[in-house]
C-alpha cells in the first residue's frame, strides 16, 4: 500500500464573463429608433403644433400669431359643452352596449366554436375589409323609414319607449342619438370583441373543470373564474371602444341631425369650414384632456393594469 497523499484536485477555472461590446449594447436603441422617429415626427411635433395654434390670435387673412391667448380653450368649453356631454354619453352608451353584445361572442369563440373558430374570427373583421364610410352610409338604408327594421321596431313599440327616452322621435329612428348610437356601435364591436376573445382564451380549462369539482354552478364559475380573469381583454376592449368613439364625427354626420352633433364633428366644421383654427386646437386638447381623465379613473378603478 502506497503511503503517498493524492494531489487535491486543481480547483474549477471559472469562466471569464465578457463584456458586450458598445457596438451589441446600442443594438436595441437602433432597432427602437424608427419607431421613435415615427412617434416623434407623425405624434409629437403635430401634438406641439396644434398646442402652440390654441394660444394664437388672428384670422387667416391676417395671419395667426402666439400671443398666449388661453381664453380659447374657456370660450371653446363653455360654447360647446353640449357637444362634449353629448360624445361622452354616445361613446358610453356604445361601449356598453359593444361590452353587452360582443362579451357573449367573444365566449362562444374562445371556448364553444371549436373547428369554426376562425372562420368567426374573420366574419367578426370582415367589416374592416370595406371602407369607414361605407359601412356607415349602408345603416341609412337599414334605419330609413318605413324600412323593415322601424317596422318591427314600431310593431314592438320598442320606439315608444325610445321617444320617451329622447333617443328617437316621431317614430323615426335616422337623425336622432339611436342612429348615432347604432352605427358607433356597429362600427366598433370588432375594437371589443378581439380583445375580449384573445384574454379569455388564454384562460386555463383546467380552471373551469377544478371550479365544477368544487361544485360551483355554471353561473358561479363565470362570476369568479371567467370573468376576473378576462379582466384585461375588458378594460383593453372598452378602452379601444370609448377612445375613438368620443372624438367621431361621422356617424354624427351621416346619421344624425343638428341636435346630434359631437365634439368632432364641432371640431371638423371649425378646422375645415370655419376656419377658426385656434378654437378647433382648443376643442381638440379639451377633449384630449377629458378623455385622458377618465381613462386614467376608470383604470385605476378596474383593478387591472395587465391589458392585451
Amino acid at each position: 500500500m502506497s503511503l503517498t497523499k493524492e494531489a487535491p484536485p486543481a480547483p474549477a477555472t471559472e469562466p471569464v464573463l465578457r463584456k458586450p461590446s458598445t457596438r451589441r449594447r446600442l443594438v436595441p436603441y437602433w432597432l427602437l429608433l424608427p419607431g421613435i422617429l415615427w412617434l416623434v415626427v407623425f405624434f409629437a411635433l403635430p401634438l406641439v403644433y396644434q398646442a402652440s395654434t390654441s394660444v394664437q390670435t388672428g384670422s387667416l387673412e391676417q395671419g395667426y400669431e402666439v400671443t398666449w391667448h388661453f381664453q380659447t380653450y374657456w370660450d371653446a368649453l363653455t360654447d360647446y359643452y353640449p357637444q362634449f356631454i353629448r360624445s361622452l354619453l354616445y361613446a358610453g352608451t356604445a361601449t356598453i352596449l359593444c361590452l353587452l353584445l360582443g362579451y357573449p361572442l367573444a365566449y362562444l369563440i374562445a371556448f364553444k366554436a371549436g373547428r369554426w373558430r376562425n372562420l368567426v374570427l374573420v366574419l367578426v373583421i370582415a367589416p374592416f375589409f370595406t371602407s369607414f364610410l361605407i359601412r356607415t352610409l349602408a345603416w341609412k338604408t337599414i334605419l330609413a323609414d318605413g324600412g323593415a327594421v322601424v317596422d318591427v321596431l314600431n310593431t314592438l313599440h320598442v320606439l315608444d319607449v325610445t321617444s320617451w327616452l329622447g333617443w328617437t322621435e316621431n317614430n323615426r329612428v335616422l337623425a336622432t342619438p339611436m342612429a348615432v348610437v347604432c352605427g358607433l356601435t356597429y362600427n366598433f364591436l370588432p375594437f371589443m370583441i378581439l380583445p375580449l376573445y384573445t384574454s379569455l382564451e388564454r384562460i386555463d380549462g383546467r380552471l373551469h373543470e377544478a371550479a365544477g369539482d368544487l361544485y360551483a354552478t355554471p353561473a358561479t364559475t363565470f362570476r369568479k373564474v371567467t370573468f376576473p380573469l378576462s379582466m384585461p381583454g375588458v378594460v383593453s376592449g372598452t378602452l379601444l371602444t370609448f377612445i375613438p368613439a368620443s372624438g367621431d364625427y361621422v356617424n354624427a354626420e351621416l346619421l344624425g341631425s343638428t341636435d346630434t352633433k359631437m365634439v368632432g364633428s364641432v371640431i371638423q366644421t371649425q378646422f375645415l369650414r370655419v376656419l377658426d383654427y385656434p378654437t378647433a386646437a382648443a376643442l381638440s386638447f379639451i377633449l384630449m384632456a377629458v378623455v385622458l381623465i377618465a381613462v386614467t379613473f376608470y383604470i385605476r378603478r378596474s383593478g387591472t393594469e395587465d391589458l392585451v
